[in-house]
Order: C-alpha cells, then structure tokens, then sequence
C-alpha cells in the first residue's frame, strides 16, 4: 500500500482528506489549464472523501463512474447501490449552495496560500485545514445529536431552556454574518421536503423544523439585540441524513461542495491578487530604558 493509501485510513474524515490531497500532482491533470487542474482537484475530493467513508465501514473503495453526474457518483461510491434521482438532485442541490460563501475563513486560508504563488494543491489543502476546525465546518453532526438527545417535538422547549441555562450553544443556530435566517437553510429545508416528496422517508424533518421554532424563541427571548437563527448547517445535517450519508462523512462532504469555490479564489488570486500580508501592532510590553551589565 502506497503513502496515498495509507492516508485514508486515517480515522478523522478531514485528516485522510487532507492527506489524500496532498499527494495529488497537477501534472496529472487531463487538462494543461486551469480548469482542468480545478476539475482534477475537485473530482478527486469527491473520490477521496468517498473512499475514506468506504474503507471507515469495513469495504472496499468503489472507482468513480465518468458517466455519472458528479452527486450521484458521490454517493453511488459510497453506497455501492443505485442511487435515486431524487437523493442525487438533493444532493447536488446541497454541493452547489456550498460551493462558496465569500471570504469564509477556509477560503480566505487557500487566497493566502495562493497569494504566495504556491500551487493550486497546497492552497487548497490550506482551505481543508480551516475547514476541519469544529466553528467552520464541524457542526452538522452535532445538529443530529442534539436531535437525537431531543427525540420528540414535545421535549424541545425544556431541552432548549436546559441549553442555554446551562450555557450552551444551540448547534446550527446562529451565523458571525447572517443576522436573518440562513437562507441557504431555506434552500437546503426545501431541499428536503423535495425528498419527502419524492418518498424518501425522513422521520428527523418534522422534528428539526419544531426544534427551529423553538430554538428561534428562546434565543429570541435570551438575546433580544442578537439574531440568532438557522443556519447552513441546521438543515445541512437532515439533507445529508436523508441521503443516506454518515454522520462522520458530514464535513468532508461540506469539503467536496465547497472546493469548487476554493478553486475558483485561487485562480483569482493568483491572476489578480499581490501577497497578502496583514499588518499587526505590538501591544505588549514597553521598550525598557537603562543600559545592560
């Protein structure tokens, strides 16, 4: 087994991610361009992130198919069955209204790295640094445990009460940007109706949007000069439930949606951009008079 190989194995999702990434060569890319390089790049994420859930449940890697579209092979790699048009229309739905998001901070992580006219590769492993930190990219997950810990529409208000008497933050509430509703969540909530619609059983929907009502309120009542309301990653978590994806798989998959943006910065940036170089100013202690012995 090659370094490539041994790198997903690696039991963090983000880790073998990473890893992975790292081993890749632009001069393997089927096309001397730079959207060939972001087309090698961005398909590799998917493969990537696709094996390591295969190999995390005990199976093996499945190739990807050239005549799939890219959210359904996506999930036919990780689900080694035919996958409904349905859940690949859901899912491409989720991988386009991630794709970017402005100067976010792991966008921001690969634009530095490119503004040192490093390579494509290195400014993207970068961005999936930032990504893997829990206040980017890793609370879709803990969306669904806090559903699970609720369990019913009934218990809501008084787990909520109980979270923020404690101090908690309520996952997939809240945006450092949005001071209104996410309205990607919007686009993700109505993603997923989309699949009840077209008869993928979803027994979490129901559930999350009275746990949003309720959340909303108490926070509302909490903290009444904030807006803290359902972001992206609210609604992210019962889509990629729904369509069959492990929770573990949740933030690599935020990683194989979001790279098509990184790509796109990074060849902005490198065709437009000087080096980014913030300036800072030394606050600590004063210069000392008096000479040394």
């Amino acid at each position: 087994m090659g370094e490539l190989g041994r790198a997903l194995f690696a039991p963090d999702g983000m880790d073998a991610l990473r890893a992975a990434l790292g081993h890749l060569r632009i001069a393997d890319a089927p096309a001397d361009d730079a959207a060939g390089a972001n087309a090698y790049v961005t398909a590799a994420t998917a493969v990537f992130a696709a094996a390591w859930t295969r190999i995390r449940a005990g199976k093996s890697p499945i190739a990807p198919d050239p005549n799939a579209s890219h959210a359904e092979d996506y999930l036919h790699m990780i689900a080694g069955t035919e996958v409904p048009p349905a859940k690949a229309r859901a899912l491409c739905t989720y991988l386009v209204t991630v794709s970017d998001h402005g100067m976010n901070a792991s966008t921001f992580a690969a634009r530095v790295v490119a503004s040192t006219q490093s390579d494509l590769v290195s400014s993207v492993v970068a961005a999936v640094g930032a990504l893997k930190g829990p206040l980017h990219g890793g609370a879709p997950g803990p969306v669904l445990d806090m559903l699970d810990a609720i369990g019913e529409p009934s218990r809501a208000e008084a787990f909520i009460a109980g979270e923020l008497a404690r101090g908690q933050r309520i996952m997939g509430m809240g945006h450092r940007v949005y001071r209104v509703r996410d309205p990607r969540a919007q686009v993700l909530e109505k993603a997923t109706l989309a699949l009840v619609d077209a008869g993928v059983r979803n027994d979490r929907l129901a559930l999350a949007r009275a746990v949003e009502k309720v959340a909303t309120s108490a926070l509302a009542a909490k903290y009444p000069t904030r807006s803290l309301q359902a972001n992206v990653e609210f609604y992210t978590a019962i889509l990629l439930d729904a369509v069959g994806l492990p929770r573990a798989a949740f933030t690599p998959t935020f990683a194989v949606g979001r790279v098509a943006g990184w790509c796109a910065h990074v060849v902005e940036q490198q065709a437009n951009g000087r080096l980014i170089r913030p300036e800072s100013r030394y606050v600590g202690e004063p210069a000392r008079s008096g000479t040394d012995e």
